[in-house]
């Protein structure tokens, strides 16, 4: 695999992946960033884990015109897009609207819950320059090499002090909220630990101080010896809808042995995740006969330091979900993860409906 570092002009990185040597004339264009936006943290007390609120991401765009694609690559300096043209086949850039950043501008506000800076990284993944490809529509080298990108995101994201936890997902489709036709994925590296993945390594830890060996690693050879949930399995890898599913095509993903993250797999295990992660988006597309919408979120090893020999790589697809009666899609972050982003504070939807007058009579 080949990298090419860039810094966009203001100031955002942007790393180019190839299978190939990628040119040294490409240069990173880029529309520009608020680099006054900020986010911090607040404590939900009853539910003892952190919310996210970071009000800039209501700019974001939503659905642009044909005529203008910012994931599209450009060489034209009057309409700078986040990608450049050229010849490479994945590219990684800090988010123009991010949850999180590591250089922060503002103090988090004083409350009557405890706050702290939203400080970590939010990565854009491009999965090509092909606008209308999707990751099934990717030939199997694409795949491996993607899963390569997603191992040196996790490493290089995970060494960072402020860094505990890191997450690449992928939202697909306008039914989970997707802003953006062309494909590609996102990567949040969290300054904690979120809730979901915390739950399962609690689990997992309990299972692995009893048992000496791992919870899903255990579950995993027990849906191969029933065998009615398997959708896919190879030499090294396994795709399988569990027998504990929260929704319909919950299909989860992961290796046989008891591989802790992306960057622990060999080249062979990439390969057959590869073709298990083909083949099962196949499937969700075959069965309905259109682009399934899903998100696809990655659980593996937390980067806190700390030793983690229970944790066992897996990827999970959840189908749409719209929280009821709500304005937010769920989402790569709250489904996955279990931290809620909000694009508003508090405040400030208080005061509006404040001042609403209303009668009672």
């Amino acid at each position: 695999m080949y990298q090419r570092r860039l810094q966009k002009p203001d100031g955002r990185k942007l790393l180019l992946y190839s299978r190939n040597p990628i040119p040294e004339d490409i240069r990173a264009p880029g529309p520009g960033a608020d680099a006054s936006s900020s986010s911090h943290l607040r404590w939900h007390p009853l539910r003892g884990e952190w919310v996210a609120y970071a009000e800039s991401r209501q700019n974001r765009i939503f659905l642009p015109p044909d005529e203008y694609n910012p994931l599209a690559p450009t060489t034209d300096p009057d309409h700078p897009t986040e990608l450049p043209g050229g010849a490479y086949d994945i590219a990684v850039f800090d988010n123009l609207f991010p949850t999180f950043r590591l250089e922060t501008v503002n103090t988090p506000p004083t409350s009557i819950v405890d706050t702290r800076v939203g400080r970590g990284v939010c990565e854009v993944v491009v999965f090509t320059q092909t606008q209308h490809a999707t990751l099934a529509s990717l030939p199997l080298w694409h795949l491996e090499l993607l899963i390569e990108v997603w191992a040196d995101r996790y490493v290089e994201l995970g060494a960072l002090p402020d860094v505990q936890y890191v997450m690449p997902f992928e939202n697909r489709g306008v039914e989970v909220g997707v802003t953006l036709h062309h494909p590609h994925g996102q990567i949040y590296a969290y300054p904690m630990v979120p809730p979901i993945p915390a739950r399962e390594l609690e689990r997992q830890q309990a299972y692995f101080a009893e048992h000496r060996r791992g919870l899903l690693e255990h579950l995993i050879e027990a849906e191969m010896g029933d065998g009615r949930r398997i959708i896919h399995l190879n030499d090294r890898v396994v795709a399988f809808i569990p027998a504990c599913a929260r929704y319909s095509y919950e299909v989860w993903i992961a290796p046989r042995r008891p591989a802790s993250s992306l960057a622990e797999l060999d080249s062979d295990e990439r390969r057959d995740l590869a073709v298990a992660l083909k083949t099962v988006l196949l499937k969700f597309d075959g069965l309905w006969a259109r682009p399934f919408p899903y998100v696809m979120v990655f659980h593996q090893a937390p980067t806190d330091g700390a030793p983690h020999p229970e944790a066992h790589l897996h990827l999970e697809f959840y189908p749409p979900y719209r929280m009821p009666g709500r304005l937010k899609y769920l989402a790569g972050s709250e489904l996955g993860a279990g931290l809620f982003t909000a694009d508003t504070l508090p405040e400030l939807k208080a005061e509006e409906l404040r001042a609403v007058e209303v009668s009672l009579e």
